[in-house]
């Protein structure tokens, strides 16, 4: 059943990923990211990553529609007819695509007990936790410790996006300031 559930997700995924490119009108591409972000968290939340779902969920669907309609407020609903074909950034794109296809075949199979993480990292943090942080309570201190450094540079990936979009949003039309020589 969760891999039909899986299957269905993709597909609507996929399908919404093709209507995203084909639309020209820039106010239904953003709500169709919109979807596409929390269809991401469903097919997260499937996969048991309550984090990362949640996070999708928030950012993706969230704060990322948010801004793009409030910049959609500056620019043409419209996108722009393409002139032509932009056949070498396709023709990157499916290599691209084929490598990170070609590199899961290293992958470990889901979900089965002798993967790495079952047998290395997981009884790590739970025999060497309290050793390691002093704190007794596993999942903070992953999340607090071990992953400290990992959640600064989440913080600092926000905090750069946010003021790129600030200083997109706050340009203003600026008057034509007088001069006192004129008044004079």
């Amino acid at each position: 059943m969760e891999t039909l559930i899986d299957i269905g997700l993709l597909i609507f995924l996929i399908i919404i990923a093709v209507a995203v490119v084909r639309s020209r009108d820039l106010f239904t591409a953003a709500m169709l990211f919109a979807i596409y972000s929390l269809l991401s968290a469903a097919l997260f939340t499937v996969l048991d990553a309550g984090d990362v779902a949640l996070t999708e969920a928030a950012v993706g669907a969230g704060i990322s529609t948010i801004l793009v309609l409030a910049l959609l407020a500056l620019v043409p609903r419209q996108e722009a007819p393409p002139t032509r074909s932009n056949w070498p950034a396709l023709a990157i794109v499916v290599i691209t695509g084929a490598v990170l296809i070609y590199a899961t075949a290293d992958f470990p199979e889901f979900g089965r007990a002798d993967n790495p993480i079952q047998t290395h990292v997981a009884p790590y943090y739970i025999n060497e936790t309290y050793n390691d942080m002093g704190v007794p309570n596993i999942v903070a201190a992953v999340l607090a410790s071990y992953r400290s450094i990992d959640t600064l540079g989440e913080g600092f990936v926000i905090l750069t996006a946010g003021l790129a979009v600030y200083s997109l949003l706050a340009t203003r039309r600026r008057r034509p300031q007088r001069r006192k020589e004129s008044r004079e």
